[in-house]
């Protein structure tokens, strides 16, 4: 028997969409190189020779025309799993993913269903640069019938990659580059990690950081750096995006009487100013701070790499602001 090891997020993905490919016979693969050549950055390797041409479809340069073959599948029954490659290039579908997807349950009163998944890499921290690195989840959250879906480990990416591939609705599934290689021991079994339920990742009693995607990372080193200085932070990852799991920041509001918001898209529109603003009007008596977001600026993302790094939060950042916040 061969000792277990651990998994990166690359093949949590692809164990992900394997097991439910497996398990269903509706769904298949569809996008730009994800056969034969296992994806532009190897996610769906090996899995045209387990399930043949049919079910992993590799197709011209073309996101509109994916994205469109994608709702009418699903209204028909199946359920497509598309790549979309780096987010950006997202721009090029959102009339089929938001106009057609998001809206047929809607419009057909409630006789059509119409359960796809749409892959999209962010590229923050990887140096891709401006074409290839934007965060554009708060676009998508914003839409009716849309959700979406940010992990940050790979236990929750192939949990994730499940459960959106189970539901009956359009999800996006944002997948953060600079953490493929990020390694974890995986659950045994089939499991699925709830869309809509964030989690808390941390126990503290001083100030609630809720963290989004990858920033996961950088809210765990800034937990550790304050809790040598007294400060005790209650760390939340978000998970999803659209719905909000907005009870359980509450919950640890109502504990913490702070809240800091990191995400990497930028703080302008961005997915904290949701935050920030249902903590206003509902939480407002438990609040002995203002709700503080750390996040990009409004700006486009550089690709040299120092002004890389300056444009992104990261735990110095947000540990600067808990200081603020609580001094």
């Amino acid at each position: 028997m061969s000792e277990k090891k651990p998994l990166n997020f690359q093949w949590a993905i692809n164990h992900g969409i394997a097991e439910e490919m497996r398990r269903d016979p509706t769904v298949f693969l569809i996008g730009e190189d994800v056969g034969k050549p296992g994806g532009p950055f190897g996610v769906t390797r090996g899995l045209i020779e387990e399930f043949g041409p049919e079910r992993c479809v590799d197709t011209p340069i073309a996101e509109g025309a994916i994205v469109g073959l994608c709702c009418g599948a699903a209204a028909a029954g199946l359920r497509p799993v598309a790549e979309i490659m780096f987010m950006n290039f997202i721009t090029l579908c959102v009339e089929e993913f938001y106009n057609q997807a998001s809206k047929m349950h809607w419009m057909f009163g409630g006789q059509v269903k119409v359960p796809m998944v749409v892959r999209a890499m962010t590229a923050g921290g990887f140096g891709a640069g401006p074409h290839h690195s934007s965060s554009l989840e708060s676009w998508f959250a914003s839409m009716p019938g849309l959700k979406v879906v940010m992990p940050s480990t790979p236990v929750n990416a192939k949990g994730l990659m499940k459960a959106a591939i189970r539901d009956d609705n359009p999800v996006l599934y944002v997948e953060p580059l600079s953490s493929y290689k990020l390694k974890t021991m995986m659950p045994d079994g089939d499991y699925i990690t709830p869309i809509g339920k964030a989690e808390v990742v941390k126990e503290g009693s001083d100030i609630t950081i809720v963290s989004i995607g990858r920033m996961l990372t950088e809210a765990e080193k800034a937990a550790a750096t304050l809790e040598k200085e007294g400060i005790k932070a209650e760390v939340i990852d978000l998970l999803t995006v659209n719905p909000l799991d907005l009870e359980t920041i509450y919950q640890s509001v109502k504990k913490t009487n702070r809240c800091v918001i990191i995400h990497e898209a930028k703080k302008v529109m961005g997915c904290g100013a949701e935050i920030a603003a249902a903590l206003q009007e509902d939480m407002f008596d438990w609040l002995d701070a203002p709700v503080a977001r750390v996040a990009a600026p409004f700006t486009h993302i550089a690709f040299q790499p120092k002004l890389e790094k300056h444009y992104f939060p990261d735990a110095e950042k947000l540990v600067a602001k808990v200081k603020e916040l609580i001094g």
